[in-house]
């Protein structure tokens, strides 16, 4: 395993993700704890020193697998991080009662990683506004010494970023989680985000290195020029050897669902081969010619799911909606469509917009769940 130096500790350069653990029966809510702690223990064994979950997480039961089947570990031996959900802005008069409930769910007495969850438009004013008193709760419980480094994500753009860091937050902020991904580099301005953050000397942390999982499944056309320039390493690996390349990255985390993924991922994090300058601008353009041609960036991280009234697979149907448009129509999002249940199909969105304020990528979701339906007519 790599490690990265970060103020004096050694923290594995992939660290276990833990959002998108296995289920059963597809039902997000419901983490497979069998498999789950076997990959906490493999990935705990082979090296990973780090692993992050959140309040939101499998509808909070994230947070309770963590607790329970790291808690057989030496606390010293590895790095807990979880985050304030302030991507929902009614808990922002929460922060102490979350807090609190946080440290009982994990087990422990202190995080060693704590972040301000998911800064972005929606709600960056509510993160700033004096009268929650979030930042001044926090550097409180770190002065306590439950916190032990204080950090952020951020979804928002690039002066939502800048915005954030000029404010109060800034000079606290010891680092920052970026989507970060060779897809997003220029479709979501991540370059210009990475730029603000070395000007600021704040290490950045990568969450969806795998923008979902999606850059492990790339056109025939793509992998096949990859496969000229290093022939021995899948489209999986040239996305975190992406991300070897940047030297602002100190940690990179991965939501592996199955063990093949995670030993797949501990495989590749065995050895520091980052492209260099032509393989990374070579990478960057044939997906920014990829982009071009359409598709949402959702990430599947089910935020969504949990807001909507009428309880629509969200992220599923947002990926037949990518897939129908970046095929030019055809047959397989209609029948995957007509195979659920008539409940769960994009007709039956109310566009009450409750899922969009949650959303990471602002998706404008009721919008798309109109266009999907009219498309297909369900």
């Amino acid at each position: 395993m790599i490690y990265r130096d970060f103020k004096g500790e050694k923290l594995s350069g992939l660290g276990l993700g833990m959002m998108r653990l296995p289920v059963i029966n597809g039902n997000d809510a419901a983490v497979d704890e069998k498999a789950a702690a076997e990959m906490i223990e493999y990935a705990y064994r082979h090296g990973i020193n780090y692993f992050d979950t959140a309040w939101g997480y499998h509808s909070g039961a994230s947070e309770l697998v963590a607790g329970k089947y790291l808690h057989g570990y030496p606390r010293d031996s590895f790095c807990l991080a979880t985050k304030f959900p302030g991507y929902d802005n009614s808990n922002m008069p929460k922060a102490r009662e979350i807090f609190e409930k946080q440290l009982v769910k994990l087990q422990t007495d202190y995080f060693d990683f704590y972040l301000i969850h998911n800064v972005y438009e929606g709600n960056i004013d509510d993160y700033l506004d004096p009268e929650f008193g979030i930042l001044e709760y926090f550097l409180e419980q770190k002065r306590l010494g439950r916190i032990r480094h204080l950090g952020f994500s951020c979804h928002g753009s690039s002066s939502v970023l800048k915005r954030f860091l000029d404010s109060a937050y800034g000079e606290h902020m010891e680092f920052c989680q970026l989507q970060l991904n060779y897809m997003d580099w220029h479709f979501q301005k991540c370059d210009e985000k990475v730029a603000l953050c070395e000007e600021r000397q704040l290490p950045v942390w990568v969450m969806e290195p795998l923008h979902g999982g999606k850059l492990c499944n790339e056109p025939d056309e793509m992998t096949g020029e990859l496969r000229k320039m290093r022939p021995d390493e899948t489209v999986t690996e040239w996305a975190f050897r992406f991300l070897q390349a940047l030297p602002q990255v100190r940690m990179v985390l991965s939501g592996m669902s199955d063990m093949e993924q995670l030993k797949a991922n501990i495989d590749t994090w065995s050895v520091d081969k980052p492209l260099n300058r032509e393989e990374f601008d070579r990478l960057v353009y044939l997906m920014d010619e990829e982009v071009k041609r359409g598709g949402l960036p959702c990430t599947a991280c089910h935020y969504c799911t949990s807001h909507c009234p009428k309880k629509l697979p969200i992220p599923e149907l947002i990926a037949l909606y990518n897939e129908h448009k970046l095929a030019g129509g055809g047959f397989l999002a209609p029948m995957a469509v007509g195979s659920m249940e008539p409940s769960k199909r994009p007709a039956n969105c109310i566009g009450c917009r409750s899922c969009e304020k949650v959303c990471p990528q602002q998706i404008k979701i009721s919008e798309v769940m109109k266009d999907f339906s009219a498309m297909i007519g369900m």
